[in-house]
C-alpha cells in the first residue's frame, strides 16, 4: 500500500472559525505533496477550533518543508506535531491483570492464602493439573537476544522490546494466547538454551524471535530436544509457512503447477532456509539457492538444495523468493519476463513489488504483504490446545494450506486481522497434531 513507507504525524493547528480557512490549510498541506489522513475536531470554541490533521510524508526532510508551510499559513496556528507511533508506545503495549476482581475477603482467600495451598497440594501430586489449574495452558514465551530484528540487524535485547510487545499484542488479539517478552542478555547459545529451559515450566509454547543464524538453528534444536512443549523459531517457520500459502494461491490463480516450476531462494539465513527445507518437503524437489556465506550454502546442500547465485537464480527460476536484508540487491534489468519476485526483507525489500512489476514480473509482493502474522498465532495456538510436545513439518504444512484456502478470491493472502484466519490455522495445526499422536520417539530426526 501507499501509505506503508510514509512517516505517519499528526498536526494540531487552531484555525479561526470562520468559511474556507481550513480548506486553504488543507490546500498549504496539498501542495507540499503530503498526503491527508484522518481529521478530529479536539476543541471548538467560540472563534476558534482546534484540528488534529494526521498526514503522511516521505521522511523527515518532507515532513519539516509541511510544518514550514503550515506556520507560514498566516489563518492557522500551529500548536503541536505529535508521533502517534511514538506516543502508542508510552508505557508499552501489553500488561499482566488479574481475570478477578480482589475486592473482598471471601474473594483473596480463594484466589490466594489459604485457598491457593489446596492447589498447590493438587498439582504437587498430579503435575499435569498445571495446565487446568493455572495460566499455564495459555501462556507462551516470546524469547529474543535482539540478534536479528527484523530488517534492523543486531540492536540488542533492550531495543527488541518493543517488537516483542508487538509479537505478544497480535498473539493476545487474535487467538487469545497470552504471550510473555523475555529478553536475554547474553548472545552465548548455551546460555540462551540453559535460560529458556529453565524457564520453560512457566510456558505451554516457547516461540523463538529475532535470533541470527546459524546460531538460531542449534538454538532451536537444542531447546527442543531437551522440553515437552512446542518450540518454534518464528523468523524460520513462520516465514515459510506464509510463503509456502502465497505460492499457492498465485499458482492456483494463474492455473500452473508450483510442482513443475524452478523455485530459487536468495538469502539462506534463518528465513531463508527454512521456506528451503519447507518447500523441498511440500513440492519433493530441491530448490536452487545463493548465499555470500559459503557455510549457508553447505547447509542447505545437506538439506538436499541446490547450490546457486544471484545471477543464474535470476535468469533460470520461474520463482524467486529473496530474503537477503539488503535493499535494492535486485535490479530492473535483472527481472525476466512473468517472472514471480518475492522480496521479502522488512522494512525494505530487495526490490520494490512496484518496480518488479513494471519490469514484467508476474506477480511482485514484499514482505508487509507476506508477513509472519499470518501464520504465527493459529499455530501456536493449535498447538497448545493440542497440548503436543512439538511442532511438525505436518503441522506446518497444514497451517499454509488454511492460509491459502482463507484467502478471498483474487487474493493472495487472507487479512492477517481476521480472527477467522486464525481459528481456521489453528483447528488445522490441531487436527493434524491430533492425528499424529505425537511422542517423543516421533519427533527423532525433524531438524535432519
Amino acid at each position: 500500500m501507499w501509505w506503508e513507507d510514509k512517516l505517519v504525524r499528526t498536526l494540531r493547528c487552531r484555525l479561526l472559525q470562520k468559511p474556507g480557512i481550513f480548506g486553504g490549510l488543507l490546500s498549504v498541506i496539498g501542495a507540499e505533496q503530503a498526503y491527508v489522513g484522518e481529521i478530529k475536531i479536539i476543541h471548538m470554541g467560540t472563534n476558534y477550533m482546534d484540528r488534529d490533521i494526521t498526514i503522511f510524508v516521505d521522511d523527515e526532510a518532507h515532513l519539516e518543508r509541511v510544518i514550514k508551510a503550515v506556520k507560514a499559513y498566516p489563518r492557522a496556528e500551529l500548536l503541536e506535531v505529535r508521533d502517534e507511533v511514538l506516543e502508542m508506545h508510552q508505557g508499552g503495549k501489553i500488561a499482566v491483570r488479574s481475570r478477578y476482581e480482589i475486592n473482598n475477603i471471601s474473594v483473596l482467600r480463594k484466589v490466594y492464602t489459604p485457598g491457593v495451598a489446596e492447589v498447590s497440594l493438587l498439582i504437587k501430586n498430579n503435575p499435569a493439573m498445571v495446565r487446568r489449574y493455572t495460566a499455564v495452558r495459555h501462556l507462551v514465551a516470546i524469547v529474543t537476544d535482539g540478534s536479528a530484528v527484523l530488517g534492523l540487524g543486531d540492536v540488542g535485547p533492550l531495543a527488541a522490546m518493543p517488537v516483542m510487545e508487538g509479537k505478544a499484542s497480535l498473539m493476545e488479539t487474535l487467538t487469545g494466547l497470552s504471550a510473555m517478552p523475555i529478553l536475554l542478555n547474553t548472545k552465548d547459545p548455551d546460555r540462551i538454551i540453559e535460560t529458556v529451559v529453565n524457564i520453560a515450566p512457566t510456558f505451554s509454547a516457547i516461540q523463538l524471535e529475532d535470533i541470527s543464524a546459524p546460531r538460531c538453528f542449534y538454538i532451536e534444536e537444542q531447546v527442543q530436544s531437551k522440553v515437552d512443549i512446542p518450540v518454534m523459531h518464528d523468523d524460520q517457520h513462520g516465514t515459510a509457512c506464509v510463503v509456502t500459502a502465497a505460492l499457492m494461491n498465485i499458482f492456483r490463480e494463474t492455473g500452473q503447477d508450483l510442482k513443475k516450476s524452478c523455485i530459487g531462494v536468495i538469502g539462506l539465513g534463518a528465513a531463508g532456509l527454512a521456506l528451503s527445507r519447507m518447500l523441498m518437503f511440500f513440492l519433493d524437489k530441491p530448490v536452487k539457492g545463493a548465499d555470500i556465506n559459503p557455510e549457508a550454502s553447505a547447509r542447505l546442500q545437506q538439506a538436499g538444495g541446490l547450490v546457486s547465485d544471484l545471477k543464474e537464480i535470476m535468469a533460470s527460476c520461474q520463482v524467486v523468493i529473496a530474503t537477503t536484508g539488503v535493499p535494492g540487491l535486485i535490479k530492473k534489468d535483472m527481472v525476466r519476463q512473468d517472472q514471480i519476485i518475492l522480496a521479502l526483507s522488512n522494512p525494505n525489500p530487495e526490490i520494490e513489488p512496484e518496480e518488479a512489476m513494471a519490469a514484467g514480473a508476474a506477480y511482485a509482493a514484499d514482505g508487509k504483504v507476506i508477513n509472519n502474522v499470518l501464520g504465527f498465532p493459529g499455530i501456536f495456538r493449535g498447538a497448545v490446545d493440542a497440548n503436543v510436545p512439538r511442532i511438525t513439518r505436518e503441522m506446518l504444512l497444514a497451517a499454509a494450506r488454511a492460509i491459502a484456502d482463507y484467502a478471498p478470491p483474487g487474493e493472495i493472502v487472507p487479512n492477517a486481522l481476521d480472527r477467522g484466519l486464525h481459528r481456521s490455522v489453528a483447528r488445522a495445526v490441531a487436527r493434524v497434531a491430533m492425528e499424529q499422536k505425537l511422542n517423543r520417539d516421533d519427533l527423532t530426526g525433524y531438524f535432519d
